[in-house]
């Protein structure tokens, strides 16, 4: 099914059959980033998304998934935060205390814990600026992790920072708790 939300963006969600079995790479065409991703919670129709946008966003996850249910509370989510492929965004209930998955800082906190969740990098959308803040990491090295990224494509997961030069055992280590994708 292939809806056209007001936002320009396209979305088409993906019948059980269809579903990939593996994480697929977001791929750029034409400007536009295509990723695919978990819907769930308090939203009109939960499933997983296929969106292509220039940037997309947990909101624009969100509109694909038909909206905010009735009694969906955003407080706690970030709904301007950019998507990679293969994230889960989780719209809890008012009152409902979400869990955080691992990997996932797309979807919501449990209560009291923003300041933790926020305070991650996300190694697939971070600048050189905000990669040079984390421990053990100086320009060079944040610059490094960019054009690794660049040319190599998203990283799937936080261990592969380890396949940049200059990022072995140890400084993994430092940043393993600073990081996400």
């Amino acid at each position: 099914m292939l809806l056209r939300p007001s936002s320009g963006m396209t979305v088409e969600r993906q019948a059980e059959t269809e579903r990939p079995q593996t994480a697929i790479a977001a791929t750029t065409t034409d400007r536009l980033v295509v990723v695919v991703v978990h819907v769930d919670g308090a939203v009109a129709n939960p499933g997983v998304y296929e969106l292509r946008s220039e940037t997309p966003r947990v909101g624009d996850a969100v509109d694909a998934a038909g909206g905010l249910a009735e009694g969906a509370d955003t407080t706690s989510m970030n709904l301007a935060a950019p998507l990679g492929d293969g994230q889960k965004v989780h719209v809890p209930l008012q009152g409902e205390v979400a869990p955080v998955e691992a990997g996932d800082t797309a979807g919501s906190a449990p209560a009291g814990s923003s300041d933790v969740v926020s305070s991650l990098v996300n190694i697939n959308s971070a600048t050189v600026e905000e990669l040079d803040g984390l421990p053990g990491v100086g320009p060079s090295t944040a610059a490094a992790i960019v054009e690794d990224r660049d040319a190599n494509g998203p990283f799937s997961s936080p261990e592969d920072l380890m396949r940049v030069s200059g990022i072995g055992e140890k400084k993994f280590a430092k940043l393993r708790d600073h990081v996400c994708v």
